[in-house]
């Protein structure tokens, strides 16, 4: 009997993420290696998560999720306005460009340049798929 995905399931699974335009943001099949994923640990969103409840090794489902859903909605208070002088002469500064920023705690934090007017640089700390629709096809390759 093949195992149902439940909130504590580990599950291996292809996806692509495919965006409203029909282009494809992210596949694990165009990369050959499959995703791995611990139910419930917080790694995807519990929208997500509850989109593959219920799915058994072999399944293959499309579903849609709306920003709220999948990467969030654009939060304001991510986007960031900053003077050209705060970043080093070495760094190519072009809309699009995505720049990595360390935080007081070491870590690193990407930030995509959205527009550079004069020395304002404006920076968005949004996830680049936030606010956006997307379309998940998953093939579920093993549970336990």
């Amino acid at each position: 009997m093949t195992k149902q995905i439940d909130a504590h399931s580990e599950v291996l699974f292809h996806f692509t993420l495919i965006l409203a335009d029909g282009s494809v943001a992210d596949s694990t099949k165009l990369q050959g290696k499959p995703a791995k994923l611990t139910m419930g640990d917080g790694s995807l969103t519990a929208n997500f998560e509850a989109c593959l409840l219920g799915l058994t090794e072999g399944d293959e489902h499309r579903f849609e999720l709306g920003p709220d859903d999948a990467f969030g909605a654009i939060n304001p208070n991510n986007i960031h306005y900053m003077d050209r002088s705060q970043f080093s002469a070495d760094i190519s500064l072009e809309e699009g460009a995505i720049v990595a920023f360390s935080q007081p705690n070491g870590a690193e934090i990407p930030g995509i340049i959205r527009e550079i007017a004069g020395d304002s640089v404006t920076v968005d700390f949004n996830h680049p798929l936030a606010g956006k629709n997307v379309t998940f096809d998953v093939e579920i390759l093993s549970v336990s």
